[in-house]
């Protein structure tokens, strides 16, 4: 016997159990680290983060496709087009004495329409998806929070260099001297130089997944300054240094994530972090205090 679809709510409630019991496997796993293993705490984090986000994506992907299940023609609507139109499944041989007697002209209209009503049809399901799919999702939830924090997004070209671009615009926003981003990754390749022994533990090889060699953790810093290398979580924690300020990054679930708990002091920089927004990868945005509309 077949099962029943879920309901909206049902769905929901899965989610939350999955949620429930991956917490339950995260804490597991941070038990597994014995104190003073840099190594083994860098592979659980890499592995807590996979688990997360792949959660995140199949739940995602489950709501739109649900939300796009709910989308349909109107069945009364639906019933009458096929029994007007839909000759070819039409079997009694009175209906094929009709048929025949169909003109072109009509057959030609029929066609029409049909080919209409299914063009409607993936206009409408293509609408939900847009919607209910991961990238609209990620920000109605990203701007959501901003609007409870009195924020709103301020949109950052993604060209490579979003995190550098974000940060600068960010210290301009609290009146600091300004930074270019060329000054930015200059400064953090130099502070990676200067602490190789603090970061080299952690910067794997993408290709191997070996931690880099003294020569590869060098071209890390040259392409950092020379290239348009996207920055992650190792920049944001050399630029929080550089900077002497915290850096909290904000996602569309969980907790925002904050670096340089020791600059408390000192007012924040704000970014917001999207693993959707565009199709070449996660992004990074800046914010600005929240403007009304008729404001100018």
């Amino acid at each position: 016997m077949d099962e029943l679809p879920l309901t909206e709510d049902q769905l929901l409630q899965k989610h939350k159990r999955e949620r429930k019991e991956l917490q339950a496997q995260i804490q597991i796993l941070k038990k597994s680290i014995c104190k003073g293993d840099k190594k083994k705490k860098k592979e659980v984090a890499d592995e807590i983060a996979r688990k997360e986000e792949n959660l995140e994506k199949r739940q995602d992907e489950e709501l739109a496709r649900w939300k796009i299940s709910q989308v349909t023609l109107n069945d009364k609507d639906t019933e009458n087009l096929e029994e007007t139109y839909n000759i070819n499944d039409i079997e009694s041989k009175e209906s094929e004495k009709v048929q025949q007697r169909i003109s072109k002209a009509q057959r030609r209209r029929y066609k029409k329409e049909n080919a209409e009503r299914e063009r409607n049809q993936r206009i409408i399901e293509q609408e939900a998806f847009d919607v209910y799919g991961k990238r609209n999702v990620e920000m109605q939830s990203i701007q959501k929070i901003l609007y409870e924090r009195d924020l709103m997004l301020y949109e950052i070209p993604s060209d490579g260099h979003c995190l550098y671009n974000a940060i600068a615009h960010q210290l301009k926003m609290l009146g600091e001297i300004p930074f270019s981003l060329h000054d930015l990754r200059m400064k953090t390749a130099i502070y990676l130089r200067q602490n190789r022994n603090d970061f080299l533990p952690f910067i794997s090889n993408p290709d191997s997944d070996q931690l880099l060699s003294p020569e590869q953790y060098e071209k890390y810093c040259n392409d950092i300054v020379e290239t348009c290398t996207w920055g992650g979580a190792i920049e944001l924690q050399v630029l929080s240094r550089i900077l002497e300020r915290q850096i909290e990054v904000i996602q569309a679930t969980g907790t925002p994530y904050i670096v340089g708990d020791e600059f408390s002091k000192k007012k924040r920089i704000i970014l917001t972090y999207h693993r959707y927004m565009y199709e070449l990868g996660a992004h990074y945005n800046s914010v600005t205090k929240f403007v009304k509309e008729d404001e100018s």
